[in-house]
């Protein structure tokens, strides 16, 4: 039996039509392509990029999207995707979600993807609470990765930042026993808020860790660096 999924950020409206007032923990960047990322988005999107609509439907299956069945793990916001790229890597096995809604970092992951000659990543920009309550079931996931989220600094914006106790009890429920999930802040506040969501969280394990020497220095973590900030690893397995 196939299910109608709820309606996806940006899409819900009123009865009387008015679009929806949602509390998002995102916000949408300009759309613009540069002529490289515009190139990148021409040779490649057809095959690595989900559109928005797709999911949609209701025999959506993510497997197919791959062409075969494999361990499954999500990245959350991978920016230009230069974690992704050297993640998926060395990780050909795997079946990688990269979820980003800023179409310009869509169009540079695509283009890093390809340097690397790697092709078990897809890309996909609806939301990441919508896609992993909608599209991955429960322990589904092999990994979760969160480099780096929008830290929403301002106390009036806190309540946008994605990692919280809800968001927590989300994942959990999606990692299969066993599985890991790796974040990243340069936001010390935040880091601490991250630990006191996720050590509250009955199904996860673990805290603050040393560097994961998997994952690239970046060029935002090289600014964060930088302007003086503390970069903090996370690890939280699954029970």
């Amino acid at each position: 039996m196939t299910t109608v999924r709820p309606a996806r950020p940006h899409q819900k409206f009123t009865a009387d039509g008015r679009r929806m007032r949602e509390v998002l923990t995102y916000s949408r960047r300009g759309a613009r392509f540069t002529p490289s990322q515009q190139r990148a988005w021409d040779a490649h999107h057809e095959a690595w990029w989900i559109p928005d609509a797709a999911v949609d439907d209701p025999g959506f299956d993510l497997d197919s999207w791959f062409g075969r069945s494999a361990p499954l793990v999500v990245e959350i916001g991978p920016g230009v995707g230069e974690a992704t790229a050297a993640l998926a890597a060395a990780r050909l096995d795997t079946n990688i979600v990269a979820i980003e809604v800023w179409r310009p970092g869509v169009a540079d992951t695509l283009g890093r993807l390809a340097e690397a000659g790697v092709s078990n990543v897809r890309l996909l920009s609806v939301d990441a609470v919508w896609s992993l309550t909608n599209l991955v079931p429960e322990g589904g996931l092999a990994g979760l990765w969160t480099f780096f989220p929008d830290p929403w600094p301002k106390k009036k914006h806190h309540k946008r930042r994605l990692v919280n106790s809800s968001f927590a009890r989300l994942a959990a429920t999606r990692l299969m026993p066993g599985a890991t999930w790796r974040l990243a802040t340069d936001w010390s506040a935040y880091a601490d808020a991250m630990v006191e969501a996720l050590d509250a969280e009955p199904l996860l394990r673990g805290g603050v860790v040393p560097r994961w020497d998997e994952r690239p220095v970046t060029r935002f973590e090289r600014k964060g660096i930088e302007a003086g900030r503390t970069i903090t690893d996370l690890a939280y397995r699954r029970s």
